[in-house]
């Protein structure tokens, strides 16, 4: 039976875990790294397409063509003010789908973003094949906790593309309270977590009651600033 694994598909960077001995151990890359950078980049002279720190090395000499922050992207419509702000920061081009949603152009290729992140996708699931020595099929992905069903429902699109069974969507300051392990405290509580990643500083306050001897989490309430990240404090 092979192991089902967790993913944090981020703006800047990814990573993917497995449970190991009932601690989740988060795998290394072919680089040696624990993270990926989320980019995507397409060669000028090749067919080749570079997934991660390969796609970084080569961005200064490759803007147009090198892909990144597509989460921001990714299940939203292209007329959003939020990608029409995104199209005034990044040298990739984004264009607007006949559906009316935000795609990017590359070399002439139309893409829609849950299929570039899908390439991100792949190669976290790749890392995880490679240590685990079998194939992987069932993931877990975390998204921010205000992403609506439009942005949940693409990002298990590229999930799907990637060739996963994705078995849930958790909100990140979830599986932040997880991480730290807030389950294992006893009583209700309510918890505040704060999450300034690649794209986005916001904070969650999440409520978390025992239930029949289980934990059960809620998100009672996020806000944020979505161009308030690494990404923008690059720029």
């Amino acid at each position: 039976m092979s192991k089902m694994i967790g993913i944090d598909l981020g703006t800047t960077n990814s990573c993917v875990s497995v449970m190991d001995s009932g601690v989740a151990k988060i795998i290394e890359n072919s680089e040696g790294n624990r993270t990926t950078p989320s980019i995507i980049a397409y060669p000028k002279d090749s067919e080749e397409i570079l997934v991660g720190q390969p796609a970084k090395r080569q961005a200064v000499t490759n803007p147009e063509n090198t892909l990144y922050a597509i989460k921001r992207l990714i299940g939203r419509r292209f007329d959003e003010e939020a990608v029409q702000k995104d199209i005034d920061l990044v040298p990739y081009k984004i264009i607007k789908a006949k559906n009316g949603d935000a795609w990017v152009e590359v070399k002439g290729k139309k893409m829609a973003a849950p299929e570039i992140s899908a390439r991100v996708i792949q190669k976290m699931k790749q890392t995880a094949e490679d240590y685990l020595g079998s194939e992987v099929t069932e993931a877990v992905i975390t998204v921010p906790a205000y992403f609506n069903d439009s942005q949940r429902q693409a990002t298990k699109d590229a999930g799907k593309i990637a060739g996963l069974t994705v078995k849930r969507i958790i909100n990140e300051p979830t599986a932040a309270a997880l991480a730290y392990g807030v389950d294992k405290t006893t009583g209700d509580k309510k918890v505040a977590v704060y999450d300034l990643g690649g794209g986005t500083f916001d904070v969650s306050i999440i409520e978390m009651e025992d239930i029949d001897g289980e934990k059960h989490f809620e998100v009672l309430s996020t806000n944020g600033d979505t161009f308030l990240g690494g990404e923008d404090f690059d720029q």
